[in-house]
């Protein structure tokens, strides 16, 4: 009996439990953040999803400090530094494409009530969900290859989203997550994602003629 239970189900796994579960936590954090809106708005879901339940997850179940997970200050002037290059590279792309490209016209095309504060709180959850506690805690296991990684469910949750940018986050997801892994801190590829989403609805909406 025992050799045919062994033969259906082979050797045992050797799962690393904690790369288990942020897997699975933050897969279904990112489907419900598709799905469902727990606080009836963008930006407050971001931060409960994204950052409040791993944030305690890291602390009550992990025992350990968000520090370990991006959550600091990190190499600051470096950070600074790419932050600046970053902003150089991405603002004639982003005007470029706000003006010229019609699906990102069309999608971005909306109000910005409230654009600076919402966007930065929506963008702060995202950071930190891919460039800190995912690529950070898959780092401990799988190294530098964490960069690809968490590049893959960022760009699974750009579906929907105009198909020049999709197509593109597999690269921008890696490039967001090698300054985080380089600077320490989930904090620098927030400040350059953060002014690349603002921009963009900003250009989309005329506002630069």
């Amino acid at each position: 009996m025992r050799t045919l239970i062994k033969r259906i189900l082979g050797d045992r796994l050797n799962i690393d439990w904690k790369i288990a579960l942020i897997t699975i936590v933050s897969t279904l954090l990112i489907t419900a953040d598709y799905y469902y809106s727990p606080t009836s708005g963008n930006h407050f879901d971001s931060i409960l999803l994204f950052i409040v339940i791993p944030f305690g997850i890291t602390v009550f179940i992990f025992k350990e400090k968000p520090s370990d997970y991006g959550f600091k200050v990190g190499d600051w002037k470096t950070g600074l530094l790419l932050t600046f290059l970053g902003l150089l590279v991405m603002t004639p792309i982003i005007l470029f494409l706000g003006t010229r490209n019609n699906g990102m016209q069309g999608y971005y095309n909306i109000s910005q009530d409230g654009l600076i504060w919402k966007k930065s709180l929506e963008l702060l959850g995202w950071e930190y969900i891919f460039r800190g506690w995912i690529l950070f805690g898959y780092a401990r296991k799988y190294g530098s290859d964490s960069l690809w990684l968490q590049a893959v469910p960022f760009a699974v949750a750009h579906l929907g989203k105009p198909d020049i940018e999709t197509l593109s986050t597999i690269f921008g997801g890696f490039a967001f997550g090698w300054v985080a892994w380089r600077t320490g801190s989930f904090l620098y590829s927030f400040l350059i994602h953060w002014f690349i989403a603002s921009l963009i609805i900003i250009v989309s909406a005329g506002s630069f003629g």
